[in-house]
């Protein structure tokens, strides 16, 4: 799949995770055309970025709409129109029904802000710090019918300081979405992810043994 790989990209917001597939894309490293960039709020700056980068962007406004199931045949109709390989949520903010994901089952990414299964849904950053945890990060992770439960491909990790707040962790998180999803746009374009139930592997990418300690752990000299 890695000729011709057509990449549809659906945003919400400010576009930040679009941005980093879009400089990918300019640098001939992301593996896959970006295809069209497609919003469900007309305000979305990510939009603007698309239209700097030369990407068609659309428009699927959800409030025009009666339910869910109508937005999302009308969302399905307008990603179908670039034949998109891979549909790539990047900070879309919607729940998607059987009507869009059924055709694009196994085809469709996404990246959320935490370490999946932990603080599915949002204010995932607040959740983290009021829980007390040391680490939080970011996971990239095939869509399915289940919210933010889909087989993960990559996952990141950050630090939490005792000073955070949920905006200065969310920052930190962003840096790592940033490497993490384009990353894995490129492995599904190379026919590279291998799914086996809930778990992906990426074919000829080696295991590396490691650990995260947060707060580090002092050596035990008996050890």
């Amino acid at each position: 799949m890695t000729e011709g790989c057509k990449c549809v990209v659906l945003v919400s917001g400010s576009g930040s995770n679009l941005q980093s597939l879009l400089d990918r894309y300019r640098e001939g490293r992301l593996g896959a055309e970006v295809a069209a960039v497609v919003s469900n709020r007309p305000d979305a700056y990510a939009l603007e970025r698309a239209r700097e980068a030369g990407v068609p962007a659309r428009v699927v406004d959800h409030t025009g709409f009666p339910d869910r199931e109508s937005f999302d045949i009308a969302l399905r109709e307008a990603v179908a129109e670039f034949r998109a390989d891979v549909v790539v949520l990047a900070g879309f903010m919607r729940i998607l029904t059987p009507e869009f994901l059924t055709p694009f089952s196994g085809r469709m990414i996404n990246v959320h802000p935490s370490l999946l299964p932990a603080f599915r849904g949002l204010h995932t950053h607040r959740k983290a710090l009021e829980a007390g945890c040391q680490v939080h990060g970011a996971t990239v992770h095939l869509v399915t019918e289940d919210l933010d439960a889909g087989p993960i491909i990559a996952q990141g990790a950050v630090r939490i300081r005792g000073d955070d707040t949920p905006e200065s962790l969310a920052q930190r998180v962003h840096t790592v979405e940033h490497r993490l999803l384009p990353q894995a746009v490129r492995w599904f374009a190379e026919g590279r992810l291998e799914v086996s139930g809930n778990r992906v592997q990426v074919r000829g990418h080696a295991d590396t043994p490691g650990e995260l300690l947060a707060p580090d752990v002092e050596p035990d000299p008996s050890l």
